[in-house]
C-alpha cells in the first residue's frame, strides 16, 4: 500500500471515529468538537476504546464469566507485548452482537476499524492512551467477576463506589493529562497529575446519582452503595417503584454531596490546563459546568431521579454555557461555577 493509500485509510477510519463518537455520545461529542488537532482525533479514538470495553460491561445478555474473558482478551489486544489480534477479538465477540445492534453494538463490530485508526496516531499519542484504557478495561473485569454471582453490579460502599469511579472515567483525567504533561513545566504537570482524579471522579459520580433508574432497568447495575440504602431501609428492589422517591432523596443527596467535594480539585486541573496540542479549556470546562449544573438539580429535586431518572441541566442552559465560551476570552471558572451552583446561567 502506497503512502497516499495508507492516509487515506487512515483518514478514513478518522472520520468513522468522529462519526461513531456522535453517535454513541452527544455529550462527549460535544467536546471533542470544542478540540483542535492533534488532541481531537487522540481523545476522540481514546474515548471509543474505552466505550468498546463499556459496552461489554454493560451487556446483561452476556453471562459475567463471558464478559470477563473477553475483556481480558482485549486487554491483551492492547497490550503490545502480547500476541492477541484485534481479529481474534472481532471473531470472539460476533456471537454477542445483538441482531439489531445499537449504536454502541455497531462500534463493538467496528472494533477492528477503530484499532487500526489507534495504531494510525503517532506513537506519543499511543503511548500517552493504551495506559488508561487498559487501567479501564481491567477495572472493568474486575468487577464483573466480583459480582458474577449476581449478574450486575452491587457496589457494597462509598469506597467500592469510589473505587469503580476511578476505573470507569479516571481515563478521561488521565488520559488528558498524559497528552499535555510532556509538554509543560514540572510543577504544572504536577498540579495535572494530582488533581485529574477529582475531575474524573466528579463526572463519574454525578452520572451515576443522575442515572440510578435507569442503571438498574437497563443494565441491572447498581452504583448507589448498598450501606446507603439499608441506612435508609430500601432495596435494590424499590428503584422501580415511582412512589419511593421520596425515601430515595436522603441516599440521593450522600452521594451528591460526596461529588460536590471534588469540585476544588476538578477546578484546580482545568486552571492548570494549558491550551497546547489543540487542548481548549472550553472541551474540558463545559461538562464541569455541566455536572456543576446537575449537582444543583439533583440537589433541588432527588426524589426525580427514581420518578423520572436521567436527571439534566436544560437545553437553554446548556446553549448558553457553550454560548460564554464562544466568546474571545476564556470565563472566569471560578465565577460560573458560582452562579451556576445558584440557579441556571440562562435565567441571570
Amino acid at each position: 500500500m502506497s503512502r497516499n493509500q495508507t492516509e487515506q485509510v487512515f483518514q478514513d477510519g478518522l472520520d468513522y471515529c468522529y462519526d461513531a463518537v456522535e453517535d454513541v455520545s452527544r455529550t462527549f461529542a460535544l467536546t471533542v468538537a470544542e478540540l483542535d488537532e492533534p488532541m481531537s482525533r487522540d481523545i476522540c479514538v481514546g474515548y471509543l476504546l474505552c466505550r468498546i470495553a463499556d459496552t461489554i460491561e454493560d451487556a446483561g445478555h452476556i453471562p459475567p464469566g463471558e464478559q470477563r474473558e473477553l475483556l481480558d482478551q482485549y486487554d491483551r489486544v492492547l497490550d503490545p507485548e502480547e500476541d492477541a489480534t484485534i481479529e481474534e477479538f472481532r471473531n470472539a465477540i460476533e456471537e454477542w452482537i445483538p441482531a439489531e445492534p445499537n449504536d454502541d453494538w455497531r462500534v463493538v463490530a467496528e472494533c477492528p476499524r477503530v484499532y487500526r485508526t489507534f495504531e494510525g496516531l503517532d506513537e506519543d499519542s499511543q503511548a500517552a492512551i493504551r495506559p488508561p484504557v487498559q487501567e479501564l478495561v481491567g477495572g472493568m473485569a474486575m468487577f464483573v467477576e466480583r459480582y458474577s454471582e449476581q449478574g450486575g453490579l452491587r457496589l457494597q460502599s462509598f469506597g467500592e463506589l469510589e473505587e469503580y469511579c476511578w476505573y470507569a472515567a479516571g481515563t478521561v483525567g488521565t488520559l488528558v493529562t498524559g497528552l499535555l504533561s510532556r509538554n509543560v513545566d514540572e510543577s504544572v504537570r504536577d498540579t495535572l497529575q494530582n488533581n485529574a482524579r477529582s475531575f474524573a471522579m466528579l463526572l463519574q459520580l454525578v452520572n451515576v446519582t443522575k442515572d440510578v433508574a435507569t442503571d438498574y432497568e437497563e443494565e441491572n447495575n447498581v452504583y448507589i452503595p448498598q450501606e446507603l440504602l439499608e441506612d435508609e431501609q430500601l432495596d435494590t428492589a424499590d428503584i422501580p417503584e415511582d412512589e419511593n422517591g421520596e425515601e430515595f432523596a436522603p441516599v440521593i443527596r450522600r452521594v451528591v454531596d460526596r461529588a460536590e467535594g471534588y469540585l476544588d480539585g476538578a477546578q484546580t486541573w482545568l486552571e492548570a490546563m494549558p491550551e497546547i496540542r489543540g487542548n481548549t479549556l472550553s472541551a474540558w470546562a463545559i461538562p464541569f459546568l455541566l455536572a456543576v449544573g446537575t449537582i444543583r438539580e439533583l440537589e433541588e429535586r432527588p426524589e426525580d431521579v427514581i420518578r423520572e431518572g436521567n436527571i439534566k441541566v436544560s437545553r437553554s442552559e446548556v446553549t448558553t454555557i457553550f454560548a460564554t465560551f464562544a466568546r474571545e476570552d476564556d470565563p472566569s471558572l471560578a465565577e460560573l461555577r458560582s452562579k451556576i451552583r445558584k440557579q441556571p446561567l440562562d435565567e441571570y
